[in-house]
């Protein structure tokens, strides 16, 4: 673990896959954590109660159910908290769903991320720290990806509007100065897991003598980012940061206008889905029955970090190999919902 001097923070989406993960590992340090979340019913809701009541075991745990739309609200428990950093994790996630629901996205990942915004800036934090998705590179081609290149052909309403974030988030750093870093997540997997995600409804669906789903003929190819390192890296990055480039003053990949950084987080791996999946059989000592499909809508046939920044700014690479975060996601899904080892 790593020792930071920040000692107070606010976590958005705290409940939630990544951010339960990050708090507990910040509480685990001895840190102030403010968490928020609105417990929607995206998925199910037990089992991000069941993260909750982990969390709420720790004393220096505050936690306020509330939707990021609720400006005043949040506000209120921005200036309550008296957070140093603002880790901002809360999103609707889900490529696909974003195709049939396109309304919820728009409420949370655009109006919730901007009075985010507008909460860092009244209560002046020292970083703002904020998700955005592999998914924004699009119909990039060139791999693998890294942070300079072109996002502006988003093949999905889902990195739509978390790319609007990252412009919005560039505003507000140059008008009010306010230190943001915003960190593009690669295929992050790993125990707690949303049921939505791949391992979770492979495990679930072999488990179960059920047919897994296998797009583009198992032509597809994932920088698979296991929720540990995940979480490592973005503690790194509490403390690095951004600074406004002057000239002869360097500071890596930030804006040359605004105290602004964008930084990829991934395995920097790319691997096989055909892979992956006999991963999962063989840390369940089951064979999938394989559904084979053709490519689904918005989706691209591989993704690829880069993640040579990374490793400049905090000298941290994640490392875990996609075949042990497997066994640890399997293990983790045994024992919680009770099937025999």
């Amino acid at each position: 673990m790593c020792e930071v001097i920040v000692k107070n923070i606010l976590v958005t989406g705290s409940a939630g896959f990544i951010g339960f993960h990050l708090t507990l590992h910040l509480l685990q340090m001895g840190l102030k954590v403010t968490g928020v979340d609105a417990l929607t019913d995206y998925y199910d809701v037990e089992l991000k109660k069941k993260r909750l009541s982990i969390l709420q075991e720790y004393s220096s745990y505050q936690h306020t159910t509330i939707r990021l739309e609720d400006k005043k609200k949040l506000l209120s428990v921005c200036e309550e908290s008296q957070a140093e950093v603002i880790v901002h994790l809360a999103a609707q996630a889900g490529v696909r769903y974003s195709i049939d629901h396109p309304n919820e996205y728009l409420d949370t990942n655009i109006t919730g991320t901007f009075n985010i915004l507008e909460c860092a800036r009244i209560t002046r934090v020292k970083h703002l720290l904020m998700a955005s998705t592999s998914s924004v590179y699009g119909a990039n081609t060139s791999l693998p990806f890294d942070e300079s290149q072109h996002t502006d052909n988003p093949l999905t309403f889902y990195a739509a509007t978390k790319k609007c974030g990252e412009i919005m988030a560039h505003s507000y750093s140059h008008l009010f100065e306010l230190p943001i870093t915003v960190f593009r997540f690669f295929t992050v997997y790993g125990p707690w897991g949303r049921p939505d995600m791949a391992l979770f409804k492979f495990t679930q669906c072999i488990l179960n003598g059920d047919p897994i789903d296998i797009y583009n003929g198992g032509e597809m190819y994932r920088d698979f980012t296991y929720v540990a390192d995940l979480t490592q890296a973005i503690i790194l990055l509490l403390e690095r940061i951004p600074r406004r480039t002057l000239e002869n003053d360097y500071d890596e990949n930030a804006s040359s206008v605004a105290p602004f950084r964008i930084v990829n987080i991934g395995n920097s791996e790319k691997v096989k889905l055909m892979d992956f999946i006999e991963a999962i059989e063989d840390s369940l000592h089951m064979k999938a029955k394989k559904n084979y499909l053709p490519m689904q809508q918005g989706d691209v046939p591989a993704t690829w970090a880069d993640c040579t920044l990374l490793k400049n700014l905090t000298g941290y690479q994640p490392q875990t190999h996609y075949s042990d975060g497997i066994l640890e996601f399997v293990n983790w899904y045994r024992e919680f919902y009770f099937h025999s080892i």
